[in-house]
């Protein structure tokens, strides 16, 4: 790889902010106010029991160990994550863990989100991305943060894992 496709395909670095507003605050003035709009939007609907704090260098919505003592598999020291915004350097990210492992979740999003623009909707596993912030549905983002309380998301999460034990030794 050259310099030039290095930087080119540089993602960007996780933010060392250690609250929400410390992250809102040190984005480009551009970014700050859809982020604080999307986080308004997930903060008044997200049930009860899940916690605002920085989860991998992004605002995050988790678990506490005091509803999921297990805590995250990948590193137990860490809850339960749920749900992240993020201003990354070409987009900005709302990733939600809920639309990976719930087949219905990922149906209704997805049909609701198409029909919020005609532009073509960027979506990963757990992650949809805007490059626009006009074109970011906060609306919809407030309801799909009410749509899993903490218990149907371990639940789900539970028995994703536990499929995925089951698969590595059958």
């Amino acid at each position: 790889m050259t310099a030039k496709t290095a930087k080119t395909t540089k993602a960007a670095k996780p933010s060392k902010a250690a609250t929400p507003a410390a992250y809102i605050a040190s984005l480009p003035i551009e970014r700050r106010a859809i982020i604080e709009q999307m986080r308004a939007a997930i903060v008044k609907n997200l049930p009860k029991g899940f916690e605002e704090c920085i989860s991998y260098g992004m605002i995050g919505y988790v678990v506490p160990h005091s509803l999921f003592p297990a805590g995250y598999h990948c590193n137990p020291k860490l809850p339960l994550p749920f749900m992240c915004l993020a201003s990354q350097k070409s987009h900005i990210a709302l990733y939600h863990m809920g639309i990976y492992l719930e087949p219905a979740l990922l149906k209704w999003v997805s049909s609701e989100l198409h029909k919020t623009t005609t532009k073509k909707v960027d979506m990963g596993k757990s992650c949809t991305r805007w490059k626009k912030a006009e074109d970011v549905p906060v609306a919809l983002i407030g309801k799909l943060a009410k749509k899993m309380t903490p218990k149907q998301w371990i639940t789900i999460y539970e028995k994703a894992l536990a499929l995925g034990r089951a698969s590595k030794k059958g």
